[in-house]
């Protein structure tokens, strides 16, 4: 398997375990989220393809910790929007883990990036 179709793969897993990292605010309603559409979805995932594109080494790594970064902060607010508006247990307790997993992923990549860049 080469590293392109592997990197696509796992961004597949993470939007459909987590969802997407763009989540439109409500302003009708305290946490509440509004779900954008599979098109804004998948124009959102391009764009982040679109910035990984060409880089290799360092200059990729850079990048995908970046875009990453905010796409697991998406997965959390939404995980959150879940814990107040979902009707089922099962969904309120994935939000939970969602919220645990991807918060632990986001300060393991933050780490990273201020070990590896100084950022």
């Amino acid at each position: 398997m080469n590293t392109k179709l592997i990197l696509v793969v796992l961004i597949a897993l993470i939007v459909g375990a987590g969802g997407g990292y763009a989540v439109a605010s409500s302003k009708s309603a305290p946490n509440q989220r509004m779900m954008p559409d599979a098109g804004s979805m998948h124009g959102q995932m391009s764009d982040m393809m679109t910035g990984l594109s060409g880089k290799t080494g360092d200059d990729f790594d850079k990048a995908f910790l970046s875009e990453m970064i905010v796409h697991h902060g998406g997965a959390v607010e939404m995980a959150e929007a879940a814990l107040v508006n979902a009707k089922h247990e099962e969904i309120r307790k994935m939000a939970s883990d969602i919220i645990s997993a991807q918060t632990r992923e986001i300060q393991q990549m933050k780490d990273w990036q201020k070990a590896w860049y100084g950022e």
